[in-house]
């Protein structure tokens, strides 16, 4: 039984504990908010300093973006004999060379007409005035496209660990082998990396990936099962990602014709798969796409695009072909950008995309 003046206590001051409560709840609150906005915070810095420096790596690589087009400038280094004896009287003639040129380099009709009456303007109106300032012209026309278009061209890998990267594309792209270049140079950025092997429908395509993983020192998550969901061997991923706290998981998927609707059908189950174990995910679809297609990739990449939102593509074996033009077509007709290009068969040779370092690499 409280004694008198217990009783006084509590009867002159009845609401001293209520007070303290809401005063430490309030705390709490406070305190559980500015952990989550240093959480937020700490990841998003962590992500943007991977962009920044893959982005300096990508300019301090430019040789090997040099050498890698060799052959995309070779066919446009006619364009130099072209203008080196280049006159005013003679501009329809050459203005129409340029154009053919242009073309066979799969620059694209739209974009090479763009780019030729550009030039026939400012040349009529006196501005470029020698064969050397026209060249410089038609290289900056190309690289405000670029930067224009496709500017975020930087990995957008949110504030949220694990980011999650979704590589699909056409069967024989190069995605298998893309996603085991992109763990390596990642992986070299001390991130902690986890393989999803997705393509369920290939034999070989969880061996391939899995001599990947050994490869780079990365590791995997595999179906448990023939003829498992590619959706449930992403979920699972995804989930031991969160729980072992991987920095990004990088989900490989079954190649597939954009013309085969039921397995178009797959890659959306893959999306929301992944986007209920972590919100937001996933933070990158990369569309693979072979560069010796040339202009063909353009239907596949609509496609893609319809059916599941792709964010960026990596555009392989540019190295085998003289058709480099098809990266500024691609950019130009979708306004996605380009995050990587495949120059070589080495595993370092997946470059990041450097819209200057490319155009300096096709035009000499």
């Amino acid at each position: 039984m409280a004694t008198p003046a217990h009783t006084s206590l509590l009867l002159s001051n009845p609401s001293p504990q209520p007070q303290l409560l809401f005063s430490v709840r309030r705390s709490v609150s406070a305190h559980t908010r500015a952990t989550r906005f240093k959480c937020s915070a700490s990841q998003t810095g962590f992500f943007s300093r991977l962009g920044r420096l893959i982005k300096e790596k990508a300019k301090s690589d430019v040789e090997k973006v040099f050498s890698g087009f060799s052959k995309t400038r070779d066919n446009l280094a006619v364009i130099d004999e072209l203008l080196l004896y280049w006159n005013l009287a003679e501009t329809d003639r050459v203005l129409d060379e340029l154009e053919e040129i242009l073309l066979v380099a799969d620059f694209g009709p739209k974009i090479t007409i763009k780019i030729v009456e550009s030039l026939r303007e400012d040349i009529l109106a006196r501005k470029l005035k020698s064969g050397s300032e026209i060249k410089d012209a038609l290289k900056s026309r190309v690289l405000d496209l670029l930067v224009t278009k496709g500017s975020k061209t930087e990995l957008q890998l949110g504030f949220r660990k694990p980011a999650v990267i979704m590589i699909i594309g056409v069967n024989g792209g190069g995605k298998t082998t893309s996603l085991g270049k992109l763990a390596y140079r990642l992986k070299n950025e001390g991130v902690k990396i986890l393989m999803a092997a997705g393509d369920t429908f290939r034999a070989a395509a969880s061996d391939q990936l899995e001599i990947w993983a050994e490869r780079t020192g990365c590791e995997i998550v595999v179906a448990e099962e023939e003829k498992a969901k590619a959706s449930s061997v992403l979920s699972r991923a995804v989930k031991r990602g969160k729980e072992e706290g991987f920095d990004i998981v990088l989900c490989d998927t079954s190649g597939r014709l954009h013309t085969n609707y039921s397995l178009m059908e797959e890659l959306i189950a893959c999306k929301k798969a992944v986007g209920k174990v972590v919100p937001g995910a996933p933070n990158e679809i990369l569309l693979v796409l072979d560069g010796t297609t040339g202009l063909n990739m353009l239907p596949q990449a609509r496609e893609f695009n319809e059916v599941v939102g792709v964010t960026g593509f990596i555009l392989t074996k540019l190295d085998g072909t003289a058709r480099g033009g098809c990266v500024v077509s691609v950019v130009d007709e979708l306004g996605i950008p380009v995050k990587f290009v495949g120059v070589g068969e080495g595993v370092e040779d997946l470059q990041p995309f450097d819209a200057e370092a490319f155009v300096n690499a096709i035009f000499t």
